[in-house]
């Protein structure tokens, strides 16, 4: 698109230099300063011409700027360091004022009205103009990728305008574990949640000589686009309980695993009824269960859980701190016995 491009400027790194900014080891920075390698990212988001982008942790904006030179409409930046403030309005300045700048911490940010009301699409749909792509601090990248997957599993904040896709860097190991399929040694408890709501797909590997200062581990670039429909359609509390619950201990038979979902005095009763409910082998190890093995282990649980609520609010070792997505409290019943998901079973 004709004028929707950004002229020359001085590269990255030598903007760092000109406002002697370094990246900060307690926000857990790593900047990309090679153009080629931020033009292959912006790119890999698919064709921007047209698109509305959200840029997550900007920084001296390589990827902003990468962004915005392949037509992009706009970019949305939502940027907690505000050293990097100065440096983002000059790069709107010289982009057509095309760039919007938040000063925020992504992990509270909420971004249902980031757009225009216009930009909404069903979730059945189309997917929205909308692109997320983010370099993530590596400190934050898995707790905000289980917030992204909640919210696409409600339909809120950003995945309020619909299947927004996600474009983002993850440690090489945790981007492993989020592709894992089943049988790998990497299967987890984020492989499962992941690829219960979106199709994600590790893009390329980014060395770690790519970026400043130069991390210890190898970079994976994932894709993550949100499911129309998740294997496993139950409130994600449930199944993030049921999923964390079972992956304590991969080792572990899933029938010693399931037991922690229930109160000591009653778990091997109600781990033997589920698993016999769930038609699952008591013996398998929780990396060789399939997502249609989950689908019937949480919809077993939800049937029990129905049938005694009390059981809901159960955690094992709950701690506030690492457990507040575990506890899980069922809508009440009206007039009956709820009977969601028995015949899925």
């Amino acid at each position: 698109m004709p004028g929707l491009r950004v002229p020359a400027l001085p590269t990255v790194n030598d903007i760092l230099r000109m406002y002697n900014i370094r990246a900060s080891k307690k926000l857990s920075q790593n900047f990309i300063l090679d153009p080629r390698l931020l033009n292959r990212i912006a790119r890999t988001c698919g064709p921007l011409e047209g698109k509305h982008v959200i840029e997550v942790g900007p920084g001296p904006g390589g990827i902003t700027r990468a962004v915005l030179s392949q037509g992009a409409l706009t970019c949305t930046v939502i940027e907690k360091d505000k050293r990097f403030i100065s440096i983002l309005e000059h790069l709107n300045q010289n982009s057509g004022h095309r760039l919007n700048i938040h000063i925020g911490d992504v992990l509270h940010f909420n971004m249902e009205n980031i757009f225009p009301q216009n930009l909404r699409k069903p979730w059945e749909g189309d997917e929205p103009d909308i692109r997320l792509v983010a370099n993530l601090p590596f400190n934050v990248s898995t707790p905000l990728l289980v917030k992204w997957m909640r919210a696409i599993s409600e339909q809120r904040n950003l995945f309020s305008y619909g299947r927004v896709p996600l474009l983002l860097t993850f440690q090489h190991e945790v981007a492993h574990r989020i592709i894992a399929p089943p049988w790998d040694s990497e299967r987890s408890r984020l492989s499962v949640i992941c690829q219960n709501y979106a199709r994600c797909e590790y893009e390329f590997t980014i060395p770690s000589g790519a970026f400043v200062p130069e991390p210890k581990v190898q970079v994976g670039l994932v894709s993550i686009k949100p499911l129309v429909k998740p294997y496993i359609d139950l409130p994600f509390l449930l199944v993030n309980k049921v999923v964390t619950q079972t992956f304590r201990g991969k080792q572990r038979y899933v029938s010693n695993s399931l037991k922690q979902l229930f109160p000591k005095r009653m778990e091997t009763i109600l781990a033997n009824e589920l698993i016999d409910m769930a038609g699952i082998d008591p013996k398998a190890r929780p990396i060789e269960l399939r997502m249609d093995d989950f689908n019937k282990i949480c919809h077993s649980y939800n049937h029990i859980i129905q049938r005694n609520p009390s059981l809901a609010s159960y955690v094992r070792n709950f701690t506030a701190d690492s457990n507040e997505d575990l506890v899980y409290a069922p809508p009440e019943p009206e007039g009956k016995m709820l009977e969601s998901g028995i015949g899925q079973v």
